[in-house]
């Protein structure tokens, strides 16, 4: 019994992290995207600059620019990043 009641304990623990997601998707308008990647390009990303070498490098240093800019705690509004890879 004892068992049992640790397999049920474990099992809602487990489960409790996917419920708490499922409720918070919900759908992202055109609107939304549009304002997001205006919001990145501002913050220097640029979308027809595409290079496979830098393309993970390059959005997340803009989303962390934007992170920084949108938070009511504060943080880096301006300046430089470096991403900690060879300059080419």
């Amino acid at each position: 019994m004892k068992s049992l009641v640790q397999a049920v304990v474990i099992a809602l623990t487990l489960a409790a992290p996917v419920a708490v997601f499922a409720q918070s998707n919900q759908p992202v308008t055109r609107a939304q995207v549009r304002e997001e990647l205006v919001q990145l390009e501002k913050a220097g990303y640029n979308p027809g600059r595409w290079n496979p070498n830098t393309y993970p490098y390059d959005v997340q240093a803009a989303e962390a620019r934007v992170a920084a800019q949108n938070s009511a705690v504060g943080g880096v509004t301006s300046g430089s990043s470096q991403q900690g890879r060879a300059a080419q």
